[in-house]
């Protein structure tokens, strides 16, 4: 059998050439992170800013303290682990996710915790509590959700507090209207609206989407044509009733 080398030849250069071919497009579509710094840093708060306490700000200068902050180093020696660790330790986080793009850029998107009242409890407790019923630490930002005053346990806001808040948040008339809630000794809740010049009582804290339902119609087919100040006390404790107290003249 005689050896066909030029045949041979032209099948090893093919084979050459695809290997080269193979490793150049690899090369090509994955660049060496070696070669690269990041660029930019995306910060992106997914649920906005304006109903909670977290900016941009805010997130970078914790990355900076924690020496984390990406820009300007080696793409390869950034551990986006690490950075999701660091900042799921801010208390208004609810959730990170970090990652790399090609073009040397670093993405963070986070949510955020957000609260519904801030609690401030005759015993002295000052402190948010968010839609899920979580204790968040006072903080130096401004805030425009109602307040909660009177006897307030933690359990209470957690479990009863919350629910309310998260109802007024999502509803566009309430989220509005309502200034405080204060609670009783006895467990049962007033209402300070931002509107008039009188206390709404709602009793025990159950059903309060049908008390407040019950109240807005009020609002809007009552007091708006009897006058926004001509009761001092109006109560939702019964079923099916509205009970209003006349301002004294």
């Amino acid at each position: 059998m005689t050896l066909n080398w030029k045949k041979s030849f032209f099948i090893l250069a093919d084979i050459a050439l695809g290997a080269y071919l193979l490793l150049a497009m690899t090369a090509f579509n994955e660049p060496d992170e070696q070669k690269f710094v990041c660029t930019e840093v995306d910060i992106n708060i997914m649920d906005g800013q304006d109903d909670g306490f977290l900016g941009k700000t805010e997130i970078r200068d914790q990355l900076k303290k924690a020496k984390m902050w990406p820009q300007g180093q080696p793409m390869k020696e950034i551990n986006i682990r690490k950075m999701e660790e660091c900042i799921s330790k801010n208390p208004f986080v609810d959730s990170v996710e970090c990652y790399k793009t090609q073009g040397g850029k670093v993405k963070v998107n986070l949510t955020q915790r957000l609260p519904v009242f801030r609690v401030k409890a005759d015993n002295g407790d000052d402190y948010y509590v968010d839609a899920q019923g979580g204790i968040m630490p006072n903080t130096h930002y401004a805030s425009n959700q109602p307040v909660a005053t009177g006897h307030i346990s933690r359990s209470f806001a957690q479990k009863r507090l919350s629910r309310i808040g998260n109802h007024i948040m999502h509803h566009a008339f309430w989220n509005s209207v309502v200034e405080q809630v204060n609670v009783l000794d006895d467990g049962t809740i007033e209402m300070v609206p931002r509107i008039g010049d009188h206390i709404v009582y709602l009793g025990a804290p159950i059903d309060i989407p049908q008390k407040l339902d019950r109240l807005e119609k009020f609002y809007r087919y009552g007091l708006s044509m009897a006058g926004w100040n001509k009761y001092s006390y109006i109560s939702l404790e019964f079923d099916n009733q509205i009970i209003c107290k006349r301002k004294r003249k």
